[in-house]
């Protein structure tokens, strides 16, 4: 018989619950709110496993409002998430970047928290077998907000953030304020199982992404910032690697270091990212990974929505690569 021991698993309902502390008054709340998100993602990544052999590649025909191509997959994910968190008592509001307008439930008037999400990003790339992923934040809500205007609250005050990935292999990433860790799905046992513990993001790396088939399209100090990249200019060269699925290229910024870029174009000056459920969780994570995450003038955590599907730029990744942005932006 084999000496080894096997590693005692933490399970991420175990880990939201030793978390939980900071959360005095929840009592098994919050939590229960977190495994509702964690039930969906399962049943997200069961139908991307199988995507090839399922009727569920492909647009679905239909256009949702922020006026891109609905894929079949975005309905089921979305429709998913809607499903496992609109039974949570605790679940005031829903906000998604598939529905115009947020999900409210009536006599809910001491529920506690809103959920912003985009269920499945880079759902366009899903025909080709690339990674996608889910992004979501927690916000409190507070005493009477009804309405849209309840989830317009500043990142920074974001109660939890995280993100999943469906590659290779499942990992759930989330942070609550109180560092980021990382939980790999374990088909075996189906349960998602601790396997990042205090996530640090490099303070530097050597690697950058954006889509430079645009860059022609950039502000000035992005198409030098990108050059310099390049040239060594910064004091290393930098390989480019792009997925084009935030999550993915995220993922790999917080493990490797390195910087993220998503800039403002001609055509879309505020950006495209969203900022509730794209850019403030991503930028929650950065931040307490070690890392930062600005809309190329200010944090972007501090920024006050003035809509639930407003649009910025952003650039996020380790600090050494991020302040670099901001020390050409201010020589101008």
């Amino acid at each position: 018989m084999s000496e080894q021991k096997e590693r005692l698993i933490v399970t991420v309902q175990q880990h939201i619950l030793q978390q939980q502390q900071q959360f005095p008054d929840a009592g098994g709340v919050f939590s229960w709110l977190l495994s509702g998100i964690t039930l969906a993602t399962k049943m997200i990544q069961a139908k991307v496993r199988r995507a090839g052999l399922l009727d569920i590649l492909g647009d679905a025909g239909e256009v949702n409002v922020q006026g891109e191509t609905q894929q079949k997959l975005d309905i089921y994910a979305n429709e998913a998430v809607h499903h496992c968190l609109g039974i949570r008592d605790s679940v005031a509001q829903l906000v998604s970047e598939e529905n115009e307008e947020p999900r409210s439930f009536d006599g809910r008037e001491d529920a506690k928290y809103i959920v912003v999400f985009d269920p499945l990003d880079g759902s366009s790339n899903i025909d080709v077998n690339v990674s996608v992923g889910t992004t979501f934040a927690v916000l409190r809500r507070s005493a009477g907000a009804k309405g849209p205007e309840a989830a317009l609250q500043p990142g920074h005050q974001q109660v939890a953030a995280g993100y999943v990935v469906y590659g290779s292999s499942t990992i759930l990433v989330y942070t609550t304020g109180r560092g980021v860790y990382g939980f790999t799905l374990d088909p075996a046992v189906g349960a998602y199982v601790l396997s990042h513990d205090d996530i640090k993001m490099p303070p530097h790396g050597d690697i950058y992404s954006v889509n430079e088939a645009y860059i022609d399209d950039f502000p000035d100090v992005y198409q030098r910032y990108i050059t310099g990249l390049r040239r060594g200019t910064f004091g290393r060269r930098y390989k480019s690697r792009y997925i084009g699925s935030m999550v993915s290229d995220f993922h790999r910024t917080l493990l490797k270091g390195g910087v993220f870029l998503y800039p403002p174009t001609h055509s879309h000056a505020e950006g495209k990212l969203r900022l509730l459920y794209e850019a403030n969780p991503m930028a929650f994570i950065a931040e307490q990974a070690g890392g930062k995450a600005i809309d190329g003038r200010r944090r972007v955590l501090d920024v006050q929505p003035h809509s639930i599907h407003q649009r910025t730029p952003l650039i996020l990744g380790s600090r050494e690569e991020v302040e670099t942005f901001e020390r050409l932006r201010d020589e101008g």
